[in-house]
């Protein structure tokens, strides 16, 4: 079974969502159908003869928690920046490769400037939600856009930006509705959660906490801790000493040194992953068949053929072969959005870009469907409005830069701990 839920402007509804879990309406994204700014350019813009050099730059985990994600969102940033410099079609994009690292090991604290001072004028970054949280304002005071192709957050909605702040991973309040969901639906009345104490896992808690016990079902443990922490027994006692029949795992790559605890003393099936976590873990974890997990983005088996040219383009960059691609499709559709906005805004200007944002998603209503940087950029060129359809989704970015059309999906683990659509 693949089982999607979908947000949308138009209905705000969901698709394939759970049949027999009631009164659960589409809230799960704050959508708006306000009109996008034309970018100072009438509606028509576009390159105006003289091509563009955009220099972006890139905070994301080489090191930390989250490392295990640097690979494929560097390789989809990559990815996009050689598309687009191939095309020859009005715009450069120059990369500033940086490390967000973790809120533990503090890398943003000297990365920040660094790539600040290449003079960019938008940073890729960072992949936690509490690592941008810390940061953010000192990008935002130095006119550059900061877009996020993984922060989930429900903090960045109502955040003061500037118009500077945008994300092509849709809040979790989506995630934490399609997961509680999918606990209750699996049948489990009681569970138990073990989070990361940051904006991301608390936040991620709470929305599925209200799914799950508007389904009918029971929290009755949460324990948390905090990035750096290295021993997990005393979340992990309290947790099993609740007798839940279900545990969400909301934490980053501090899971691997929880499971084998967990799963000696509870049936590994009855365990819940989420995109913070969700990854091939192979041998480097003991047997977690049927165990289950959610994370933003298009199935991963209908995106095998993006992936196997990330991978074929990363290999031939010298990396070593991925083996996740967790927000390689959003880090790939920010750069490729960054790009046409420069080209309809007819600048690589901060401002001016930002305001293109929202109309190259289709976020104004209107505008030529496209789906690769050469076709919309064309449309551009031709004066006309592109609306572009990302390989991670259709984006469609409302007003306060969030994506108004979102997708989760559901995983389930295999013999070999690696994980497929469900």
């Amino acid at each position: 079974m693949s089982v999607f839920a979908k947000a949308n402007a138009g209905s705000r509804g969901r698709k394939a969502l759970y049949a027999g879990v009631a009164g659960l309406g589409a809230v799960a994204l704050v959508l708006s159908g306000c009109a996008a700014d034309d970018g100072g350019n009438g509606g028509n813009g576009g390159n105006t003869g003289e091509d563009l050099t955009l220099k972006i730059g890139s905070l994301l985990p080489a090191t930390g928690n989250l490392a295990f994600l640097g690979p494929p969102e560097f390789a989809g940033v990559d990815y996009a920046i050689s598309q687009i410099n191939e095309a020859d079609l009005g715009i450069t994009v120059e990369h500033v490769r940086g490390d967000s690292g973790d809120t533990d090991n503090k890398a943003y604290e000297t990365e920040v400037p660094r790539v600040l001072g290449e003079g960019v004028s938008a940073i890729i970054g960072a992949a936690s939600s509490g690592v941008s949280l810390q940061f953010i304002d000192q990008v935002i005071a130095a006119d550059t856009i900061l877009f996020s192709p993984a922060n989930t957050s429900d903090a960045f909605t109502t955040y003061d930006d500037n118009g500077l702040y945008f994300r092509t991973a849709p809040s979790d309040v989506l995630q934490g509705e399609v997961l509680g969901n999918l606990i209750a639906e699996d049948g489990h009345q009681t569970l138990g959660m073990i989070v990361l104490n940051d904006s991301y896992g608390t936040g991620l808690q709470k929305y599925v906490t209200e799914a799950f016990e508007a389904a009918g079902g029971e929290v009755v443990a949460t324990s948390s801790y905090n990035t750096g922490d290295t021993s997990f027994s005393a979340q992990i006692s309290e947790v099993l000493a609740a007798a839940p029949d279900a545990i969400a795992l909301i934490t980053f790559e501090e899971v691997k040194t929880m499971l084998p605890d967990i799963v000696s003393s509870f049936p590994a099936e009855n365990l819940y992953f989420v995109d913070g976590n969700l990854a091939n873990f192979g041998d480097d974890v003991p047997p977690i068949e049927g165990a289950k997990g959610t994370f933003p983005g298009t199935n991963v088996d209908d995106l095998a053929a993006f992936t196997e040219e990330l991978n074929e383009f990363w290999v031939g960059e010298g990396e070593p072969e991925l083996t996740e691609f967790t927000y390689g499709a959003e880090s790939y559709d920010a750069v490729m959005l960054l790009a046409l906005a420069a080209l309809k805004a007819g600048s690589t200007d901060a401002a001016d870009i930002a305001a293109a944002l929202q109309e190259v998603s289709g976020g104004s209503g209107d505008g030529e469907k496209c789906s690769t940087f050469a076709d919309c950029a064309e449309i551009i060129n031709n004066g006309d409005v592109a609306d572009y359809d990302g390989i991670s989704g259709p984006i469609t970015f409302d007003e306060v830069g969030d994506p108004t059309e979102a997708v989760i999906g559901t995983y389930i683990f295999g013999p070999d701990n690696t994980y497929s659509a469900y």
